[in-house]
């Protein structure tokens, strides 16, 4: 099976949750250890034992949660949170109220940051600012609504530091991004070269021998020489085009962002596909393709129908706008959309001509155009002018198709 060259992206927060993984341990044991320093000065050291049990479990039992951004579910973020203000709000049942006025440390203590580091590390600053509030009014709140200088130093502290991270953490994902597809662009245009080189050397001469001794010889050996001249200028494009499969991106990438590589399979009906693939072998002699640099994935049902949609422009365009008639496909990402406009330089479509045909059973354009992309959610539109061609343009919205 043919290999082919794809770009593994590396999650760059994977050392960030090493880290929070570790902080969460050694915070946990800081506890501890806080607490069996002065466990005398304690009002009721049995409810500080029982959560700082209850934490030990939890932060042992829960480490493999923090190991990547996959594990750490939101579910799992509330119930962390939870255990920590939960520490919060028990410490006035636990100490003293002289300690605590003077400033002292709450159960978990500094192990609290790590709940908001976690929120901050998953979902960015504004989750982070979410999960530090609640901390800041926990704290707020066992001091009677009059916290200490200290207290409201290491609330600020905590929200500030936690906001920075998930706004950094924002920032490394958008840099992990363009570097990944820098990386693809990379392995596709080597690709690309590497084909270009082994179909030059063979396919593309033998065709365009053909084209010319069909010319030479006439008759019915100009009609083959034709044809072959019409697959070169196709194979040429396709070749141009780089259409290579798009990159797979790595969940739980470990090693950096990397070139490797993978078999290629053909596609089924799930999953995504390449619109361009599809339509890249409409060109030819007659009929040019224009399309974006990068892939335009679509989900396959979808980039088969609206495949075939253009396909049936083109039948339309050879029936009816003449032999001699050019055409253009043009396919455009919009991000929400897909557009793809087939153009030719035929006569035209007289006024009224397509509502006739309806009434007369001739329902190409109703049903393999128009009807298609009513099923994908999207629109089919039709301009033509008599004398200067027709223009027919597809839309398809990503939000349906996904749903498909």
């Amino acid at each position: 099976m043919a290999k082919r060259e794809h770009v593994v992206r590396m999650s760059v927060e994977q050392p960030l949750w090493r880290a929070l993984t570790a902080y969460r341990l050694l915070t946990m044991v800081y506890a501890v250890l806080l607490f069996a320093a002065s466990y005398r000065k304690f009002d009721r050291p049995a409810v500080a034992i029982g959560y700082l049990c209850v934490l030990a479990v939890w932060t042992l039992a829960t480490s493999p949660r923090v190991a990547n951004a996959a594990s750490c579910t939101k579910r799992f973020l509330g119930a962390d949170l939870a255990v920590a203000l939960a520490g919060i709000l028990l410490t006035p049942l636990a100490d003293s109220h002289e300690r605590i006025a003077d400033g002292g440390p709450t159960l978990p203590s500094i192990w609290t940051a790590g709940s908001v580091l976690a929120f901050a590390i998953k979902g960015g600053w504004r989750w982070a600012g979410f999960a530090s509030t609640f901390v800041a009014a926990a704290n707020i709140v066992i001091h009677g609504g009059e916290p200490t200088r200290d207290t409201l130093h290491n609330v600020l502290l905590v929200w500030v530091a936690s906001i920075a991270i998930g706004y950094v953490v924002e920032v490394a994902r958008a840099s992990e991004a363009t570097l990944a597809r820098a990386l693809e662009i990379e392995a596709a245009t080597r690709e690309r070269e590497r084909l270009a080189r082994d179909i030059h050397d063979g396919v593309l001469q033998v065709l365009a021998m053909v084209q010319r001794r069909g010319t030479e010889l006439g008759g019915e050996a100009a009609d083959l020489g034709r044809m072959a001249g019409e697959q070169e200028v196709a194979l040429r494009t396709l070749v141009s085009s780089g259409l290579v499969h798009p990159s797979r991106v790595s969940r739980d990438g470990a090693l950096g962002a990397l070139v490797d590589t993978y078999e290629v399979d053909e596609p089924g009906d799930a999953g995504e596909l390449d619109l361009r693939t599809l339509l890249a072998p409409h060109a030819g002699s007659r009929v040019s393709f224009a399309e974006p640099g990068t892939p335009v994935p679509l989900p396959v049902p979808a980039a088969k129908e609206l495949a075939a949609a253009v396909g049936a422009a083109l039948d339309n365009v050879r029936k009816h706008a003449g032999e001699g008639a050019r055409a253009w496909i043009l396919v455009e990402d919009w991000g929400d959309e897909v557009v793809v406009t087939v153009r030719d330089d035929g006569p035209g479509i007289p006024a009224g001509r397509l509502d006739q045909a309806e009434g007369e059973g001739r329902m190409g354009v109703a049903l393999s155009i128009r009807g298609r992309l009513r099923d994908l959610g999207g629109s089919a539109e039709l301009v033509s002018v008599p004398g200067q061609g027709t223009e027919v343009e597809l839309k398809v919205p990503r939000g349906r198709t996904d749903e498909r």
